[in-house]
């Protein structure tokens, strides 16, 4: 391993908040790091200052010398260009014109465009996601940051990246609160919090094992804590009783008493667990059946996004969305509140049935508001659950210091400003919660606290995410979008993973015992293998006589044939890709059918 990266007691602030301060880490080649902490712990600062865009108060940064980092930001808007254009202007300038154009098709192909003229300023946020990393790449980057990577990516564009990475990016910081991507794409854990004796806690492995060995260090913390408890009660104790004489002797145990009393506060301090409240109120009402879905239909034009939808939401039924960007999770959410009419069918409500929506196109609030502005906007106090709380034990439910009500939003992070949203719907009881992306931007530990709130909530959730872990541990059934036709309930994520990763088969007279149904599908996977082999031989031998014609002097004087190879060589490179992805993933089937 190449060390390419050290960092030395680096420390930033932003006025009088301090976001970490004397942390080191180092970062070498081939590492996959998943940068964690929580919101406004200085995690996408942290990258700011790696990548050059802002500058530390104190420390040292040392990268290896012509060190080329590539930096993706949460979120990047485009001009209207086109994506090969974006990507052309990033190549740098000593290729020729007909490469430049080669790579950037190539990648394009590679990120998944088929599209590549159409302008990038139009394009849907899970695409310009995949442009801008796309973009980053062109300059090969040594070493890439990528500041929460699945934002505005849907679940089918999330298991790409994570396939994508590992293929593409050897070495990458990830700044992400998606426990699985974190658990399927890092071979490291970084967290940066203050419970932590330099603020930062690391540990080479995966995600899970990184869970293991914190339990294990916060435990052993708190054992510390213990024993110093007895120690400083103990010199307290002594120091109240005064020194008999000032002696060399007393007056070295007065220093080593302070030392210890000192230590044991700041052992105190780091061990106090801090966490959101969230606590979602209920109607109380008995009714059984909230809300009915009868035989829903809905277009949009001509496209049908749905049809004969039936279901029911009962007190504790938690049912998630399933289905790419674009299948109706969304107008279904805007079905259910009453925003829009199905085409066909109806939607019966319990009566006077309270609906709370959290909406992800949510309007912001203005960045010049301040924190007590956002919280109580209605004076200094809010009502919760029927009795007023002031707005500084408002605050703390959500880890804000009242110190720090008069701090405008523009200098809070979006994990912080995510808060502020959950806050206002706590304000009022509900039977029904409808929430459309409600964990971007949330930390993991607030991610957890919601969790539990909604596993606690005693009526009925419908809810839209791409966080895995969130949907494996709440919903009780998955309703999956996308296909018109066959619209289906599943009893929980796994069975619903599983069913996509079956290809559809014709129906058998004859129903298979297991172990018949075992071996014909290793029968059936080891004959895809071996025609997939022979498929990839005879792409890679097109490849090969494709870039031969590329070589041809004559290619220089017709742009138009250039291009049009250019861009053949870039599908049939991605149609290998996809066959070594479809290889990977038949190797490992094939492996559980054989065992």
């Amino acid at each position: 391993m190449t060390l390419l990266l050290n960092c030395q007691s680096v420390s930033k602030s932003f006025g009088t908040v301090t976001l970490f301060q004397d942390l080191s880490l180092s970062i070498f080649s081939r590492d996959r790091i998943g940068l964690i902490g929580p919101n406004g712990a200085g995690k996408s600062t942290l990258l700011n200052i790696i990548c050059g865009l802002e500058k530390l108060d104190s420390g040292i940064l040392s990268p290896r010398r012509d060190l080329r980092i590539g930096y993706v930001p949460q979120s990047k808007d485009f001009e209207d260009l086109s994506p090969q254009q974006i990507l052309i202007d990033a190549i740098p300038d000593d290729l020729p014109d007909y490469q430049k154009e080669h790579l950037a098709q190539t990648m394009l192909s590679k990120v998944g465009f088929s599209d590549f003229q159409t302008s990038a300023a139009v394009l849907s946020g899970g695409w310009k996601k995949r442009l801008a990393i796309a973009s980053v790449l062109m300059g090969s980057p040594e070493l890439l940051l990528l500041d929460e990577p699945t934002n505005h990516l849907d679940l089918e564009g999330i298991l790409w990246l994570e396939q994508f990475l590992l293929r593409e990016a050897p070495t990458y910081l990830i700044v992400s609160h998606d426990r699985t991507f974190l658990q399927n794409t890092v071979n490291r854990i970084i967290e940066i919090n203050p419970i932590y004796p330099k603020g930062l806690f690391a540990i080479d492995g995966s995600y899970i094992n990184f869970l293991s060995k914190k339990e294990e260090f916060l435990e052993g913390q708190l054992q510390q804590e213990r024993s110093m408890a007895t120690k400083a009660r103990r010199e307290t104790d002594w120091l109240r009783q005064g020194a008999k004489a000032r002696t060399t002797k007393s007056q070295a145990r007065i220093d080593d008493a302070g030392d210890i009393l000192e230590e044991h506060a700041a052992l105190k301090s780091r061990n106090v667990k801090k966490r959101v409240s969230i606590d979602f109120s209920g109607s109380e009402r008995e009714t059984q059946k909230l809300l009915s879905a009868i035989n829903v239909s809905k277009k949009i034009g001509e496209r049908t996004l749905f049809q004969r939808l039936n279901f029911v939401l009962s007190p504790g039924t938690r049912m998630g969305l399933m289905g790419p960007n674009g299948s109706g999770k969304t107008t279904l959410l805007r079905i259910l509140i009453g925003d829009s009419l199905p085409d066909q069918g109806k939607i019966k409500k319990a009566d006077e049935l309270r609906i709370i929506h959290f909406d992800q196109h949510r309007a912001q609030l203005p960045l010049n508001l301040t924190l007590r502005e956002a919280l109580s906007p209605n004076g200094e106090f809010v009502t919760f659950r029927g009795r007023p709380i002031h707005v500084n034990g408002w605050c703390k439910r959500f880890l804000f210091s009242p110190d720090h009500l008069g701090r405008k939003l523009g200098t809070l992070s979006g994990g912080e400003r995510a808060r502020i949203a959950i806050a206002h719907l706590m304000l009022q009881p509900a039977d029904l919660l409808l929430l459309d992306e409600p964990t971007n931007d949330l930390d993991i530990p607030t991610l957890e606290t919601l969790e539990e709130s909604l596993l606690d909530f005693p009526g009925a959730v419908v809810l839209i995410t791409h966080d895995r872990c969130m949907l494996h541990r709440i919903c009780t059934v998955l309703l999956a979008l996308g296909h018109p036709d066959q619209t289906d309930l599943y009893p929980d994520y796994a069975q619903w993973e599983a069913a996509q990763a079956v290809s559809e088969k014709p129906k058998e007279k004859k129903v298979p015992t297991p172990s018949e149904n075992k071996a014909k599908r290793a029968n059936e996977q080891q004959r895809e293998l071996n025609k997939i082999e022979d498929k990839i031989e005879k792409k890679e031998e097109e490849v090969k006589r494709l870039n031969l014609l590329l070589e041809q002097p004559e290619m220089a004087l017709d742009p138009q044939k250039l291009s049009e190879l250019c861009t053949a060589i870039g599908l049939v490179e991605n149609q290998i890709e996809q066959l070594y992805l479809r290889w990977e993933e038949l190797e490992k089937g094939y492996g559980s059918f054989k065992n």
